[in-house]
């Protein structure tokens, strides 16, 4: 065979429709390793005119075995969490099969969602966030062909700000939270779920700047931003099939999530859920891609429930994987703060305990409690 013809590439096309994906399969003779070899190939070449398609790397192709690990699923979607949801549709959008792992332990760690496969590890707390870690480690990266687009920067920033705030202040702060303690808190015990929950209301209000002397105006202004991003995606959008034309993107993967969010998860009392609705384009987006990507039946949307993934047996990795090997130390360091964590609950609803069984001798005794709650205040 000649040189040239070392490494043959066929194109093979699924004509399912709406889903006409196109894989390619690429032969390698050389005596060079395959995925040292192909690493370089971005995962970002879409047909165009596909709702879902790309060619994969070889990088893809060797990493199959490995996990996302979520918060739980509800409301119709594989994880209502915003921060689990968009590299979730990342992946998918990437045509990367993957095992879906959930953990139900630890509602508030900063660590979830991650990626593991073997001893690699991205968490959600590190160089920027999973999706941005997964660029940067060399896995995968769909936003290469976009930097150069104009409005790209803004855009970015105006959806993971805007936006963001504007639905961690609706799970939070803006409606009643049922959907906020289903989404984080249903499967802990009801004072430490509540203790939780409260907790991460005061942060919420913190990190937005929301204080009792401005929590109307502060209101307002996250709306507006909000009714403004939405305006500017939907002009972004018109009819095209992505918000960048043909070929979906990190910024597609973080909107989408937050779409669904906002008109499955959050009530249809709420003013964001009311906002969205006003544009048809982005509402039939939504809608669109989810049939595409969640009720396709693939195997990569069945979950595997695990109170703590990490706890499993350890499984072995593509060697491209270990570009940032987990090493032992950190493991250990790892079921360490579990444990510090664990007692950190138990000690939590021990001091409920006290505290309920205090009050209720002191009714028993004949004592008046008086109010204080007006003392009280979260944004101290």
């Amino acid at each position: 065979m000649k040189k040239n013809l070392d490494r043959p590439v066929f194109i093979v096309a699924h004509p399912d429709p709406p889903q006409l994906r196109l894989s390619v399969h690429c032969v390698h003779f050389s005596t060079k390793p395959i995925c040292k070899t192909l690493k370089k190939r971005p995962h970002s070449h879409f047909a165009s005119g596909s709702v879902f398609a790309s060619a994969k790397s070889v990088s893809a192709v060797c990493m199959e075995d490995y996990s996302l690990v979520v918060r739980k699923p509800c409301f119709g979607l594989p994880t209502a969490c915003p921060s689990c949801l968009p590299v979730y549709f990342y992946l998918k959008f990437a045509d990367i099969p993957f095992k879906l792992d959930y953990n139900l332990t630890y509602p508030d760690s900063d660590k979830i969602p991650y990626v593991e496969s073997g001893e690699y590890v991205a968490y959600n707390n590190e160089k920027g966030g999973v999706i941005e870690t997964l660029k940067q480690d060399g896995i995968v990266d769909l936003d290469t062909e976009f930097h150069s687009v104009p409005e790209w920067i803004p855009m970015n920033a105006m959806v993971n700000s805007w936006l963001a705030d504007a639905i961690k202040y609706e799970l939070w702060v803006g409606t009643d939270g049922t959907s906020a303690q289903s989404i984080y808190c249903s499967d802990l015990p009801w004072p430490i779920g509540k203790i939780l929950f409260l907790k991460q209301v005061y942060n919420v209000k913190k990190q937005l700047g929301i204080t009792k002397d401005n929590a109307e105006e502060m209101e307002d202004q996250i709306y507006k931003r909000a009714s403004s991003a939405f305006g500017a995606l939907s002009s972004t959008l018109v009819d095209q099939m992505f918000l960048y034309g043909n070929r979906p993107s990190s910024l597609d993967a973080v909107f989408l999530s937050q779409a669904l969010i906002t008109l499955q998860a959050l009530p249809e009392t709420s003013i964001l859920h009311n906002k969205l609705l006003e544009h048809e384009n982005l509402v039939g987006y939504a809608n669109r891609t989810k049939m595409a990507l969640l009720d396709a039946g693939t195997s990569s949307s069945v979950p595997n429930f695990h109170a703590n993934p990490s706890s499993s047996a350890p499984r072995k990795g593509p060697s491209n994987w270990r570009s940032k090997p987990m090493t032992k130390t950190k493991r250990g360091k790892t079921k360490e703060e579990d444990f510090k964590r664990r007692a950190k609950y138990v000690f939590i609803a021990q001091l409920i305990a006290v505290v309920l069984y205090v009050t209720l001798m002191d009714q028993t005794d004949g004592f008046d409690v008086e109010d204080d709650d007006e003392d009280f205040d979260y944004n101290e």
